[in-house]
């Protein structure tokens, strides 16, 4: 694809800029494909270290970042912001979605890139963007939907909002990847496999087409529509010879 081909080109660039003028690079947040583009070239790449980052642990979206102190003699955080987008009158506001905000915040002709994850708790939204475009953001995000909002830069994400995973214990025959997605999202095994044809199944970060990879304790497997799990360990045998494995899980089931 010629986008791909592009945004490897693009990483390239800001690796050697690194190498050759000794300082940060950085790229605007990746998505889960955009990522594993990057992994894919990796060993093609100057020999610069790199670091990802997205505001916080669990963000999904990640900002990649070229360079490290030791190499460069100095730290320079990433380029990130948090902002908090609240309802004017909470009383009469629409109920809020996350499609909601993230429309709004493209209609002001912000490039997806620009953004980060957005998260939601009781109709107001939080939102991690680049540092350059808090400004623009502010003075222009009035409204979502038919509901006039306030804007502000804030410090840090309040404790919690990013919400704590969920912690599951599954059956499973194995430590199958395509077992414990299936088991993990309650999907059956067709669906699974579906899902790996169509390419929506990244173990950390990288595109994942082997079905039956044993998961190893701390892998995270990402499920594009569904959310993310990671596989944390067997934590005993049933009886019958089932294993207990104990996940954590963002996203839903169905």
């Amino acid at each position: 694809m010629e986008s791909d081909e592009f945004l490897k080109k693009r990483f390239a660039e800001l690796a050697d800029r690194c190498y050759k003028e000794n300082r940060y690079t950085f790229t605007g947040f990746l998505g889960i494909g955009e990522l594993a583009s990057f992994y894919s070239m990796t060993r093609s790449l100057p020999p610069v270290s790199y670091t990802l980052y997205g505001g916080t642990e669990s963000a999904e979206r990640l900002m990649l970042r070229f360079g490290d102190a030791e190499t460069l003699g100095y730290e320079e955080p990433f380029p990130i912001a948090y902002l908090e987008v609240k309802p004017l009158m909470q009383k009469y506001a629409d109920d809020l979605s996350h499609r909601d905000i993230l429309g709004a915040v493209m209609n002001l002709g912000i490039v997806r890139e620009m953004v980060g994850d957005i998260y939601l708790k009781e109709n107001i939204a939080y939102i991690i963007c680049s540092s350059t475009m808090v400004e623009y953001i502010c003075e222009n995000l009035t409204k979502i939907k038919h509901t006039s909002v306030t804007c502000r830069q804030i410090a840090s994400l309040p404790d919690l909002v990013a919400g704590e995973p969920e912690e599951l214990s599954l059956a499973v025959s194995s430590e199958r990847i395509d077992g414990i997605v299936a088991k993990g999202f309650n999907l059956s095994r067709n669906e699974v496999n579906e899902l790996f044809r169509r390419q929506l199944i990244y173990l950390d970060g990288r595109l994942c087409e082997n079905n039956s990879r044993m998961l190893k304790p701390g892998e995270q497997v990402t499920v594009r529509g569904y959310g993310r799990l990671m596989f944390c360990e067997i934590t005993g045998t049933s009886r019958k010879g089932r294993l207990y494995a104990r996940i954590e899980r963002r996203g839903r089931g169905k």
